[in-house]
């Protein structure tokens, strides 16, 4: 297949071409002349899967030919000499491993790292450990490097470094499988050197970034039928500028860095890699434009004397289009858009970004277009359905069992999701279930209380019994071996997802997801007893962290021409249209990850790869990208938080543009931007909400028979204040959602406080010793322990009461000195005649003094209304005194209020009586009458938001008001309703 030559045999294939097809193309017109067998003899080297089927598709696609032997660089192990190798160690036990080695140092170091970094600490060493087996640096190297002018951050990190002889020491039955990979290789050079294969081997595809792949590329180069294809190489760039290359501190970030050191180690010139086919790339005139923007930053100052020979500019960007829309959903809609016209007009597209949330932001806007574009990245694992559904389950371990805990595992698609598990019924009750426990709670639900549930309702058989089993009681606070926490995870999830109508596990190992989960639960069940003792959060982070590692593939079928890929699937992979989207710094190129073991001079002593790898590896992938047939370059001007930085290299191609008036390089940019404005003008328009005229002030007119009959004292100052309320709770009977989350709020305390007093009085009442500070402080405390289930409320609560205590005792020994407690918690209604309405309330406490008059106490655990405000709105103890005084209470007829006082219940106590002189009972009751009168004339309407206290006032009716549509400026508009 090749001539014989002495020199290494490096071949390449330009920018723009399509390297899997061209790849192709070359091997079959080398084996032209040759017989059939031939190409079968030939042994082809890829560095990815994807990139092996497209090849393959080629192939099949014809014309018919013995095929290539097609393998992956992964796969070398099976055709090298591997006596004496230990099999390769599971990634997961090389990180529980690390982890109980760092954890055992942090035991006895604690200052060196927190406790919490555990697990990310054991990531990032295992990734320099990687690094190092495959750059072939030793732990020794490491630790004979010369940091004398470092700081004494180092003297820690190499700390956790010297866990690397440790580590290999006890790995001695398995190999890392970076080691054994490079061992692999270097046993195949070995027998390389000693019978020569003269079969063609072929390596393509691979840019040489990791040691091992380089040292590989380097031994096929030198074969006698062996042979190099690298992709994206840049046959446009002068010598002087590859021989300005040599330093990598300050080019490992170009994008042909890695060629060049290729080229150093074979001792080759650029003009010594010849084409693997004599294909051009679409665009020359791009390359050369592109070649000249990515140059060095040393060597920008080329940018004077060659930018001016640049010709044929407007052709080179004439199918590019520049898209710089304000924010990313605008980016994304436009894309979405572009990516719509391309399926209509039977276009490939594919959009190119490593930015994950843009491409959920455009998947999400091709969905109404029922267009599923083919995802190469999948969803994470984490977020599929299994993925959740394990976490749920893995924090049951951690927190007390909450309602809003529960009811999300409940409503799981996978739970109770068993063959004849009755999901249908489940759910019912499930829904019920959640209605009992926004009512009643409890906050904490528990063995006791579904047991509870189920004495009062039909369930299913063994529902409520498989809710204690599988839901109850499952917190851990000490620590378990992961061995215990992996089996108890899978006997939870299992039992959950089969529910109590069945057994087994239900659907939840079912499909691609369901799979895929599996297999992290096994891995981690073959390896757990490399993980040693952890409390419940551990291992839940250590669960997320291994589900986050995962990745499913759609089940559903994808529209075959839109693609989505990462920048490595775009190597090996041609389109019509390609779309580079997010080109900012941080996406473009990705930020690099912070090293917290050596910094870019030590690891360029120590041989390792420097930061700008990652870098200049991204410029390559934008190199080639930006050289397809048609382009869109796109970007949000600004994120969420800020104004963003365009990508560098769409940076520097805008400023060599703009520096090239001449020869139309600002004409052929704003061109670029005119054509990417046009799909973002459609964007806006698609997005434009349709008119509505804004809603106006609501002030509806029920017919009178429809109208509220009765009343509580508390709903009057709310018929003053915003009568809408009034008419949506007892008109259209709408009532608030009660919260999921029962709280220790304002009404719960409230509740409590009154009956802590109410007991207190009572008991001192018919035993005066009782009335002490001491004696209210224990109550208090004995109501909390059997209303309040949270400590911290309780806490709280207490020691206000304990606050008050003294001062609440020395006015409650004024207060009986005046009256003596008769009645407490008091139910009462009286009729407004000749109204048919029913005014009804309840009255905290009712002293009488020895007249018979009545006294009335109203407890506030806020601050009590001032006179002020009851003599306006806030009316409630003084209907009360009126209601007293019309008989509304049995016990006492129509007794004579002598006075109504609001008590404070907070320090300092505030005692603020009823204005009974200004306001008297028979004034109020007259008042009363007249208000509620005006309801029954059919002309009165309910207006939202009449007269309320504040403007942040926040109605349970607002929306339904469509408050926010008007303000309070507005006239009400009535409607009759019938």
């Amino acid at each position: 297949m090749f001539e014989p030559q002495e020199r290494p045999r490096v071949f390449a294939v330009p920018c723009g071409v399509d390297f899997p097809r061209a790849l192709v193309k070359g091997l079959i017109a080398r084996s032209a002349g040759h017989p059939p067998e031939a190409l079968a003899r030939a042994e082809v080297i890829v560095n990815t899967a994807r990139m092996q089927r497209r090849v393959r598709s080629l192939f099949d696609a014809g014309p018919t030919l013995l095929l290539p032997r097609l393998m992956l660089l992964t796969d070398l192990a099976q055709r090298a000499a591997l006596s004496g190798l230990p099999p390769a160690l599971p990634a997961l036990r090389r990180r529980l491993e690390l982890s109980q080695l760092i954890a055992k140092l942090l035991d006895a170091q604690p200052d060196l790292a927190s406790r919490a970094s555990l697990y990310d600490l054991s990531d990032s060493l295992a990734t320099l450990f990687d690094e190092m087996q495959s750059e072939g640096v030793s732990p020794e190297t490491i630790r004979n490097l010369d940091v004398s002018d470092q700081s004494d951050h180092w003297s820690r990190a190499q700390q956790f470094i010297a866990i690397a002889d440790e580590f290999v020491d006890r790995t001695d039955d398995a190999m890392d499988k970076e080691a054994r990979q490079r061992q692999v290789v270097l046993n195949l050079i070995d027998q390389w050197q000693n019978s020569p294969p003269q079969h063609p081997v072929i390596l393509a595809g691979s840019t040489g970034s990791r040691g091992t792949t380089l040292m590989l590329m380097e031994a096929i180069a030198r074969l006698p039928q062996g042979a190099v294809v690298l992709p994206g190489f840049d046959f446009d760039q002068p010598d002087r500028v590859w021989e300005g290359l040599d330093d990598p501190l300050i080019s490992e970030d170009h994008p042909q860095y890695r060629f060049y050191k290729l080229m150093k180690d074979l001792e080759l010139s650029p003009r010594d890699v010849q084409p693997w086919t004599p294909d051009a790339p679409p665009y020359p005139a791009r390359n050369r434009m592109v070649s000249l923007a990515l140059r060095p930053a040393p060597v920008t100052d080329a940018w004077m004397s060659e930018g001016p020979q640049l010709t044929d500019l407007d052709h080179a960007t004439d199918t590019i289009t520049l898209v710089e829309a304000p924010n990313p959903r605008a980016e994304a809609l436009a894309i979405a858009l572009r990516l719509r016209q391309a399926a209509e007009d039977g276009q490939t597209a594919a959009l190119i970004t490593p930015d994950r949330m843009l491409t959920r932001q455009v998947s999400a806007a091709l969905d109404r277009w029922d267009i599923l574009p083919d995802d190469s990245a999948g969803q994470p694992l984490q977020l599929s359905p299994p993925g959740r559904f394990l976490r749920h389950v893995a924090e049951l371990f951690c927190h007390e069992l909450t309602p809003d805990r529960l009811l999300t595992l409940l409503k799981h698609p996978l739970t109770h999701d068993g063959p004849d598990a009755a999901r249908g019924e489940h759910l019912r009750h499930t829904r019920d279930y959640e209605l009992h426990l926004r009512r009643k709670g409890p906050p904490f639900p528990d063995a006791d209380s579904f047991a509870a549930y189920a004495a009062t309702h039909d369930l299913l058989p063994g529902w409520a019994d498989w809710l204690s089993e599988q839901f109850a009681d499952q917190s851990i606070s000490g620590t378990l071996h992961l061995s215990d926490w992996i089996a108890r995870l899978r006997i939870r999830a299992e039992g959950i997802a089969a529910g109590s109508q069945t057994t087994g596990s239900g659907t939840l190992w079912d499909k691609k997801a369901g799979q895929k989960a599996l297999e992290v639960i096994i891995d981690l069940e073959e390896n757990a007893h490399y993980g040693g003792e952890m409390n419940a959060h551990d291992f839940a982070d250590l669960l997320g962290a291994l589900l986050a590692q995962g990745e499913v593939r759609d089940r559903d079928a994808p529209y075959g021409s839109i693609m989505i890929w990462g920048t490595l699937e775009a190597r090996v992979q041609g389109a019509d249209l390609v779309i580079l989207a997010g080109l900012n710094e941080g996406s473009w190129p990705e930020a690099a990850s912070p090293d917290p073991w050596l910094n870019r001079q030590m690891r360029h002593k120590a041989g390792l790869l420097l930061p700008e790898r990652r870098i200049g590896l991204s410029a390559h992938d934008f190199q080639q990208a930006v050289a397809a047939p048609e382009v869109w370059l796109t970007r949000a001007v600004r994120s969420e938080e800020a104004d963003t930085v365009p990508s560098r290299w769409l940076n520097r191609m805008q400023n060599l543009l703009r520096g090239l008036p001449d020869q139309g390089g600002r004409a052929a940019l704003d061109a670029m931007r005119a054509r990417g404005q046009v799909w973002l003008d459609w964007s806006t328009v698609l997005e434009a909400p349709l008119p509505s005229d804004p809603a106006q002030r609501p002030a509806p007119r029920p017919p009178v028979y429809a109208r509220p009959r009765r009343l509580s004292v508390t709903e009057i100052p709310r018929l003053i204040r915003d009568p809408y309320a009034i008419y949506a709770k007892h008109v259209l009977r709408l009532k608030p959602l009660d919260p999921l989350m029962r709280e220790p709020d304002a009404l719960l305390r409230g509740i409590v406080v009154h009956k802590v007093f109410e007991d207190f009085i009572r008991d001192s009442r018919d035993n005066p010793d009782l009335l002490t500070p001491e004696i209210l402080i224990e109550r208090t405390r004995e109501q909390l322990q059997a209303e309040v289930p949270w400590p911290v409320a309780r806490s709280l609560w207490l020691a206000r009461i304990a606050r008050i205590a003294e001062s609440f005792v020395a006015g409650e020994q004024t207060r009986r000195a005046n009256a003596r407690p008769s009645g407490f918690e008091l139910k009462g209604g009286v009729t407004l005649a000749p109204l048919d309405f029913e005014i009804i309330g309840q009255a905290d406490r009712i002293d009488v003094d020895a007249r018979g008059c009545l006294h009335l106490f109203d407890y506030k655990t806020g601050d009590p209304p001032t006179e002020k405000q009851q003599r306006a709105f806030d009316k409630q103890l003084l209907i009360e005194a009126a209601m007293a005084e019309q008989g509304a209470f049995r016990d006492y007829g129509a007794a004579r209020v002598e006075r109504a006082v609001f008590i404070g219940l907070k320090s300092p106590i505030k005692e603020v009586p009823a204005p009974l002189a200004d306001e008297p009972p028979a004034k109020v009751w007259s008042e009363l009458k007249t208000l509620i009168e005006a309801y029954f004339d059919p002309a009165q309407g309910y207006s939202s938001r009449r007269m309320v206290h504040r403007d942040d006032f926040a109605g349970d009716y607002d929306h339904l008001a469509r408050f926010g549509e008007w303000d309070r400026s507005d006239t009400p508009k009535p409607e009759d309703l019938t």
